[in-house]
């Protein structure tokens, strides 16, 4: 939804204060869900909420809507949709019982989870790491971000820049597999990466 309608906004200038003609173009998400986009100029509004809908303010300010071709759009606006930003990744690594060091599965995999990460050019990256609920509340706390430091250092060590990597540490409150106090869950002992 968020890149849809930020490529919607990168195809027309502000529509209120334009004296060219304008035209929005609502694009779906990669998964082809589709938002919705309300147009106005001066009293008149149209609402967009189909996948390549269209609005246009022509030179005199009047509204039109009409429908839009999904491979004219992508010609007609190539430079405009080329120039988005990646959308964000997520990954997902897990760690030994009460430890920082991940599971020898996830070691494996994440040599690839940290060449995607090196290679997109400019990208944050926020670690968030967790943990179960084996354990004192400030134990998990300081394991769930020994966690995180662990992920960051590694991609430091590839020559990531460190002002673009965050971390925190979340402990037992964000559960991916709800238990009770004192059970150790595999699943919950992970570290999020989310990559923008």
């Amino acid at each position: 939804m968020r890149r849809s309608l930020l490529a919607a906004a990168a195809v027309c200038c502000a529509v209120a204060g334009c004296t060219t003609p304008s035209r929005v173009v609502l694009l779906p998400d990669e998964d082809g869900h589709v938002g919705k986009l309300v147009v106005r100029a001066g009293q008149e509004e149209t609402t967009l909420d189909k996948a390549y809908a269209s609005a246009s303010v022509g030179r005199a300010g009047g509204l039109s809507a009409a429908a839009a071709d999904a491979p004219a759009v992508r010609s007609q606006f190539a430079a405009a949709l080329g120039a988005l930003p990646p959308r964000p990744e997520s990954h997902r690594v897990f760690f030994e019982l009460d430890s920082d060091t991940m599971t020898a599965e996830s070691r494996a995999e994440a040599r690839a989870i940290w060449a995607q990460i090196v290679a997109r050019a400019g990208a944050e990256v926020l670690v968030v790491g967790h943990t179960d609920t084996k354990g004192s509340r400030e134990h998990n706390d300081r394991l769930s971000l020994a966690r995180a430091q662990a992920v960051r250092a590694q991609l430091l060590e590839l020559g990531f820049d460190p002002a673009r990597v965050k971390i925190a540490g979340r402990g037992e409150r964000e559960l991916l597999i709800a238990t009770p106090d004192e059970t150790p869950e595999p699943r919950n002992r992970r570290a999020e990466i989310i990559v923008r």
